[in-house]
């Protein structure tokens, strides 16, 4: 079995660009998130006492050269009781670019490796026994795109895993604190995105309580949601938090509210998702970046996550000592970068996996590989993996489409996308150089 699987990746290491349709919807794009049974699990970030969640730490099986560097694969076992569930897969930290296989069919295209991903890998799996498989390759187009990025070694395939989620669920979510109207007190902005994948029409309950940053309840509220067969709709809450303006989050003010997301069904709770929340309002205006109106005076500092979350900390609290009040990362980070910010209370300038800086002056079509028209879903899907991964998070105060890369028609694709989006935050891209595709 194993040697036939080597074969058919072999068959497949020219054609790594022509995944059918179906496959290249595996890569999605939604906020990092996984649901426990038991609140006090999503508190603590217990995940041993769910039995839909699988660490993934896949074997190496094969190394080579040419494209197919190297092969990891790992067993799982789906039980019959996840015929009611959806599975998703999460990668990150494989150190080099990869693609994935799931029982011998590959359903991406290459992922580069400093964005974490997200994947729908349900219609792949079996009931029993199936072989998820890791392929690190080496492919030419690639290589530019990132030119110059590098990251600190971690342990390959931390934070890897497969969990499973109910057919009727909470998809993704969009959650902020920003004034009211009046900017007498916070209201809270919650549009939580609920899928429904049977075929027939279903209710669901989603609910959420948040909790000041004194521990006292402000609200909470639960909503039935009936959804059509096969779809996905938007339940929105709007309620006002009172007694707020004290809680305004800044560097010298990082007070975080707790807010869990629940669902119900029947009655009964069955789903829990976590969320720190920052009363906290962005923008920009011709002076820079904005908070609550007034332009921010940023002493910023290029900074990447270290190779482990406690490491991390301390050096971003010694910056913070320092007087830097903003992290400029090359590329997406570690989820646990971004909960370290929002804590310690220091803005953040999230940026895209892009940095071309060899032929960034060439603005020939395929000069630079900002102006290469074949490669603009790729640009595409590191901005918006980017944007989706973070804009919950209230340190975020801009977001960048990447480092030097020149500029042309995947950049202002880029641009367009993260507008469309309705964020009030800005959208920088530095190597624009007058263009209109930035917003500072």
């Amino acid at each position: 079995m194993k040697n036939h699987f080597l074969y058919a990746i072999a068959l497949l290491v020219a054609t790594f660009l022509l995944v059918d349709a179906a496959s290249a919807q595996a890569i999605i794009g939604r906020s990092e998130f996984i649901c426990y049974d038991k609140r006090e699990d999503s508190k603590r970030d217990i995940r041993t006492n769910n039995d839909k969640y699988i660490d993934l730490r896949p074997t190496l099986q094969f190394e080579g050269e040419g494209s197919v560097r190297a092969v990891y694969e790992q067993q799982i076992d789906v039980p019959a009781s996840w015929n009611d569930y959806n599975a998703y897969l999460h990668t990150e930290n494989v150190g080099a670019n990869y693609t994935i296989f799931v029982n011998g069919k590959q359903i991406t295209a290459p992922i580069d490796h400093f964005t974490p991903a997200d994947l729908f890998i349900s219609p792949y799996l079996d009931q029993g026994e199936n072989t998820v498989a890791i392929v690190v390759v080496d492919e030419p187009y690639m290589k530019p795109l990132a030119e110059g990025l590098q990251q600190p070694a971690r342990t390959q395939f931390d934070n890897c895993y497969i969990f499973a989620q109910r057919r009727l669920a909470v998809y993704d979510f969009n959650v902020r604190l920003v004034p009211d109207s009046l900017e007498r007190f916070a209201q809270l902005k919650l549009d939580v995105l609920v899928d429904n994948s049977f075929s027939t029409e279903e209710i669901i309950e989603v609910g959420y309580d948040i909790y000041a940053p004194d521990g006292k309840l402000m609200e909470y509220s639960v909503n039935d949601l009936p959804i059509s067969g096969f779809s996905r709709d938007t339940l929105r809450f709007s309620p006002y938090i009172y007694h707020s303006n004290p809680n305004r989050w800044s560097p010298a003010n990082p007070k975080l509210y707790d807010l869990t997301l629940y669902v119900k069904r029947s009655g009964i709770l069955w789903e829990y998702v976590p969320l720190k929340v920052g009363f906290a309002e962005y923008g920009y205006n011709d002076e820079g970046i904005t908070a609550f109106g007034k332009t921010l005076t940023l002493n910023k500092e290029r900074y990447n996550a270290a190779a482990d979350k406690a490491t991390t900390e301390r050096e971003i609290k010694s910056l913070k000592q320092r007087g830097i009040n903003c992290l400029v990362p090359d590329y997406p980070q570690p989820c646990w970068f971004y909960d370290i910010c929002d804590c310690v209370g220091i803005y953040v300038i999230d940026c895209a996996a892009i940095a071309s800086p060899t032929n960034a002056d060439n603005r020939a079509v395929g000069g630079t590989p900002a102006n290469a028209p074949e490669l603009v879903d790729e640009y595409l899907r590191r901005v918006e993996m980017m944007y989706h991964r973070a804009q919950n998070h209230v340190c975020i105060i801009a977001f960048s489409l990447g480092k030097k890369a020149g500029n042309g028609y995947n950049m202002y694709k880029a641009y367009e996308l993260l507008k469309s989006k309705g964020d009030s935050r800005a959208i920088i891209y530095e190597d624009a150089e007058g263009e209109w595709n930035t917003d500072l």
